[in-house]
Formats: structure tokens, sequence, C-alpha cells
């Protein structure tokens, strides 16, 4: 990524001038708000890892690789939320490129043995469905049931209770946002990697790409499992209850622009091509999701071009990536309302 252009277009210009009016409704103190019950009722909200407070908002807008805009300090690590959840699938992909995840399609049990996928229910569910958010996987992980966030509505996401009797479907029938589940997927990660999921991420995904070492993926504090004698960290695919990923703009733009080129960086093929080409088709159950994307064909962002992909984290942490413009921005602790709008302004300067 090179340095930003010093002249920018008008349009740019008012797009970069929205973001910065359009703070996130998040206070800065993230642990009183996730105590004080954003995203569960008492007990269900208690938080199990560190939270840091946030900073100011800040972003950037890559063009074809080129840095073209930025403001606030892009190089402030902060809490990242669901945003996460995309690195995941990323981390899946380099699983399946290393022959450790060679059929989503097989049972997880084939090759995750630690008593989460034995039970009638889950015993049919496949990588696919975790990765699609179809897996209606039952159970209890570090602490946390899955039916915390059964019937969670995204769109009500801190005005009302969840639905947590909500009767559970077949594996694959289901599209559901689930946090526990995700982090179900993480842990069936590190059983195949074998090695802390950071670890992974540093070596064959951020070091490649060029990224700094100034991230942390924090697990929860109860969050550690013995696998081959050792004792390792499961990070979660989100903060809902605190740790999660705390990383800065310019680390997530190098991610965006990887996705953007289809896994390829400078000549190297760091996640393979086919990989990513199926992580952002659209999944049966839900055309607006992908492997832990989130897909605008369906016009979820109705201002927002329509090819384009998200990573997106509660708080207004977004990753955007417009093939059709050749375009990544990320923007930190903007409101969630002004993402499509922001994402049509920036079309209009640059398409």
């Amino acid at each position: 990524m090179t340095q930003p252009s010093p002249h920018l277009p008008p349009r740019l210009t008012d797009a970069v001038a929205y973001a910065e009016a359009h703070e996130s409704p998040f206070p800065r103190d993230l642990l009183a708000h996730l105590e004080a019950g954003h995203f569960d009722p008492p007990p269900y909200n208690a938080v199990l890892g560190p939270v840091f407070p946030r900073g100011a908002p800040n972003g950037l807008v890559l063009h074809r690789g080129q840095r073209v805009a930025s403001w606030g300090d892009t190089r402030q690590a902060d809490m990242t939320f669901s945003a996460a959840k995309s690195y995941l699938s990323l981390l899946a992909g380099i699983a399946q490129a290393d022959g450790l995840l060679p059929d989503l399609d097989e049972p997880v049990r084939v090759r995750v043995r630690d008593g989460g996928f034995e039970s009638d229910q889950n015993a049919e569910i496949t990588w696919r469905h975790l990765l699609t958010n179809t897996s209606e996987w039952e159970g209890e992980l570090f602490g946390k049931s899955d039916r915390i966030d059964r019937g969670r509505d995204l769109a009500r996401e801190g005005s009302g209770p969840k639905g947590m009797d909500r009767a559970l479907q077949r594996p694959g029938t289901y599209w559901e946002y689930n946090d526990v589940r995700v982090n179900r997927l993480s842990l069936s990660l590190l059983h195949l990697f074998r090695r802390p999921l950071p670890e992974v991420f540093a070596e064959r995904i951020l070091d490649p790409i060029g990224g700094s070492r100034d991230w942390v993926w924090y697990p929860y504090d109860n969050a550690w499992v013995e696998i081959e004698g050792r004792r390792l960290p499961s990070v979660p695919g989100g903060t809902h209850w605190g740790a999660g990923m705390r990383i800065h703009a310019e680390d997530q733009a190098r991610i965006g622009q990887l996705v953007l080129n289809k896994g390829a960086w400078e000549g190297r093929q760091v996640v393979p091509a086919a990989w990513i080409e199926q992580s952002i088709a659209p999944c049966p159950l839900n055309p607006s999701y992908g492997f832990l994307w989130w897909l605008n064909g369906a016009g979820r962002w109705k201002e927002a071009p329509a090819d384009s992909v998200f990573a997106m984290g509660a708080g207004g942490n977004v990753t955007w990536i417009w093939p059709g413009g050749e375009v990544v921005a990320v923007l930190r602790w903007v409101h969630p309302d002004a993402v499509g709008p922001f994402c049509a302004k920036v079309a209009a300067a640059l398409g």
C-alpha cells in the first residue's frame, strides 16, 4: 500500500467528511457497554475476557492498492468485534490448502473428537454448516450456551431480548447469527491446526502481506483446552463477551486487499483463489452471507454496489471490499447507518 494522494477528488473528500461526521453510537467505555447488557441481559452478559476502551473514529480508502484517503489515527489498535469472523474464514482456507480440511461437507466429528459433535443434534454438522451459520449446533462452550443467541435479530441488537427458546432445526436447514456456534468453529479449527490460531494467522496471512504485529487476538479467560498434551487458547470470532481481535485499520486494509486480490499478494498465493471465490458466494439460506463474510447481492446495503463484500463488527467496524471498483475501505467506529451512504459516495468518486 502506497501513501495517500495529496489531492483528493472532491467527491472522495465528501465521503471522508461524511464518515467523520457519523460516529458510532457505541460509547468509549466498551466494558461498561457490554456489562450494561447491549448484547444480552444479565446473567448472559457476563464478560469472559479483556475489553479495552475504544479510540476515536478513523479509516482509510485504497484504490487499486494505493492509499487515496485516510482520516484519524489508522494505527490505533481497537477491538474489532465480529470482523474477526471473516478472519476465521481465511484460516479455514489455509486449513484446506494444508490438507487439514479436504471436504467441507464432511461431518466435523470425523476430525474433531472432543465430544462437541456426538449428540443426535450435532452429529450431522459439517464444516460448511459452521462456515455459513447454518449448523444449529446445540451445547455450551466456555460457559456460554448456544441458547443465548437463538432468535437473534441483528436489526434490533441492543433493543430487546432474544428468543432463547426457539426450537432447533436439522443442521443445514436454518440460518442464524450465533456467536457460540462461531466460537465452536474456531475451537474446531484449533483442533485441525493443533496450534494457536493467532500464530497461524500471523505466519500464514498477515506476515506474507506485510502486516504488523501490533494486533492481539485474545481468548476468553476460560477458553483454554488441552490438545496433544499442550494447553492452547481458543480465540472467539468476536467481542460479544470480551476478548477477540484488537487490530488497527492499516492491517485490516491489507487483509481486505488480499481478498480483493483473490488471495494473492505480490506474486504469492497466500490463500487459495478458489477458497476466496467460494467464501464470497451466497449461502442458499441467506443470500447476504457467505463463509462468514457479508454480501450485498441481495441489497442489504441498498446504497452500496451490489458486488460489495464486508467484514462487519458491532459498533461500526467495517472492512468494505468492492471488486468492481478495485476499492478497499476500512471504517472504525462509524455509525452503522452510514455504511451504505459512505460506500455510495466512494463509488461515485472512484467508480
